[in-house]
């Protein structure tokens, strides 16, 4: 293999071999609020929190976190929507010296219970939604959890939005019966304490966030990503984008914060850049195109469902989104055949196409901007950060340029490990803090590397290695397909076949037979699909990606 095969290609703008500091995080909402203070730093429903406000609270809220007991190694879970609250609670946690255990808001009371379990957890901090804070309370009596720390939705919106809340919230509020001890209100704690007492952090080994795996292989896992590998990561995102203007930026917020790419893209890298989050509970369509137009957003992070959904949207054009200057896709691999269409729809826009995963905090790589970039590719490492094609088979020996093998990554942003599991970390992260990925790719003679699919959803046709991402995006070719998704199924001849999953576009028709036939020549004999299902939709993830795991477990397959 050519030795780092990007750098002739790299952007001009930024040193691949720049040495990055890693710093505590809540020094992030801290450095902007000292060079910002008057800028906005959080919208949500019409309510502008700027920087002095931000860190005012978040401060406060770190001391009577500090009066209950949190401190260095203390973990502390979140466990709400996206919120002004969820964005305090985070930086505060971190300032009083605790760790973020980040809880997502799907979760079953079953899931919950494991992982506050699994975590060690003895803080929880949620919302006055009853579906979330009767979860917490539950918890009280048969896990590690101590307290839980209870806000209001409704103090996060504007006076006249408030008034109309409490009028019509009715089930949507829990019942709060806070004690002073187990149950405590969040806006409490802001009274009980002064300045918070500092807390001396070592940014290399002091664990920041457990951030808990999707669980592709039984429970999901904690990764232990340190304040370094956190700072950095959003300092690699900052210096990536030679136009962010620090100050500037207005940061499109619907991605869910408790996910690891909305935490680092969309709330430590715009802090960082001292820009305004404009935030959304969820992401709805209509809402997200109305914010996008009212808050004049400037980037404009994604997946690619998200991208589909507004592609499709008939009234897409009456909204102003000429304001964006940027979108990112990252979450999942996205088609080359939605990527072209989008930037075909709104002229001068181009979608910059990244990579990363939970354990690298977790930027990867990207495709630089202002340039072309290669479609279908994952662009080139970001800076300090190597990759590197390897033996799927121990001992992991880098493969030639071109060959296809596991995507392995080198990097600050890697990981200190698993939680609790010393195994799994050292089958996982090998050869001097190489990560192993799990995901298949190949690298090409510019050093870009192509993500081909992930190493669990192979499916083996008669001998023959079928990626599904492969037949994926020669259906999205086909002009009546809006979304589609592959997993292998069990066949009694071939060992596994392809099964496809199709969602066709409004008011178009298609049917299996006519796709088939499309498809001939587009993909091999081996990769046809046996079986073709057309659905009125596809299950996602908690961030919002097609799930294939999903599709595999309803069709028996899981």
């Amino acid at each position: 293999m050519t030795e780092r095969p990007w750098l002739k290609n790299y952007p001009a703008h930024v040193r691949w071999d720049k040495e990055y500091e890693g710093l505590p995080v809540h020094t992030l909402i801290e450095q902007a609020a000292a060079a910002f203070p008057g800028r906005p730093h959080l919208e949500f429903m019409g309510r502008v929190y700027r920087y002095r406000e931000s860190f005012d609270l978040v401060r406060r809220l770190a001391a009577g976190l500090q009066e209950i007991g949190v401190q260095r190694g203390v973990h502390v879970g979140i466990f709400m929507p996206n919120c002004p609250q969820f964005v305090i609670s985070y930086y505060a946690v971190l300032m009083a010296g605790g760790t973020v255990v980040n809880c997502s808001p799907l979760y079953s009371g079953e899931e919950l219970a494991h992982q506050v379990r699994n975590s060690e957890t003895r803080i929880l901090i949620t919302v006055d939604v009853p579906e979330l804070h009767d979860k917490a309370m539950r918890l009280l009596d048969d896990t590690s959890l101590e307290r839980v720390v209870t806000t209001r939705i409704e103090e996060a919106l504007p006076l006249a939005k408030r008034f109309l809340y409490r009028l019509t919230g009715g089930r949507r509020r829990a019942r709060l019966a806070f004690d002073g001890h187990r149950h405590l209100a969040w806006k409490d704690l802001m009274k009980w304490g002064g300045a918070p007492e500092p807390v001396e952090i070592d940014p290399k080994e002091d664990v920041a966030v457990l951030q808990y795996t999707g669980g592709t292989t039984g429970r999901p896992k904690g990764a232990m990503l340190t304040h370094a590998n956190l700072t950095i990561n959003a300092q690699q995102n900052r210096d990536w984008d030679p136009d962010a203007v620090p100050g500037r930026e207005v940061m499109f917020g619907a991605l869910p914060l408790f996910h690891v790419y909305a935490m680092t893209l969309v709330m430590n890298t715009t802090t960082l850049l001292g820009g305004e989050i404009a935030m959304l509970p969820k992401f709805e369509l209509e809402a997200a195109l109305k914010l996008i137009e009212r808050r004049r957003v400037t980037m404009l992070p994604g997946v690619p469902t998200m991208f589909s959904a507004m592609l499709a949207y008939p009234g897409i054009g009456r909204y102003d989104l000429s304001s964006v200057k940027r979108c990112f896709s990252g979450g999942a691999p996205m088609p080359v055949e939605l990527k072209r269409r989008f930037e075909a729809h709104i002229p001068g826009l181009k979608i910059s196409e990244g990579y990363g995963l939970t354990e690298a905090s977790p930027s990867v790589s990207a495709n630089p901007p202002g340039k072309e970039g290669k479609p279908g590719s994952i662009g080139l490492p970001l800076p300090a950060t190597e990759l590197v094609i390897v033996d799927r088979d121990p001992p992991h020996a880098p493969l030639p340029l071109g060959e296809t093998g596991e995507i392995a990554v080198r990097g600050p942003q890697v990981m200190k490990g698993y939680w609790k599991c010393p195994d799994e970390t050292a089958r996982t992260i090998v050869d001097g803090r190489m990560l192993l990925t799990g995901d298949i790719g190949h690298m090409d003679e510019d050093g870009y590397t192509f993500l081909v699919d992930r190493a669990k959803d192979l499916i083996l046709v008669g001998g023959f290695n079928v990626y599904p991402r492969t037949i994926e995006e020669a259906i999205y070719r086909h002009p009546a397909v809006a979304e589609a998704a592959v997993i292998g199924v069990p066949d009694d001849y071939l060992g596994e076949v392809p099964k496809a999953f199709v969602v066709v576009k409004p008011g178009a028709e298609l049917t299996a037979d006519e796709l088939l036939a499309f498809l001939k020549t587009r993909i091999g004999k081996h990769e046809m699909p046996r079986r073709i299902v057309f659905r009125d939709e596809l299950p996602r993830t908690m961030v919002g990606k097609i799930s294939r795991r999903a599709l595999a477990e309803e069709d028996g397959q899981g």
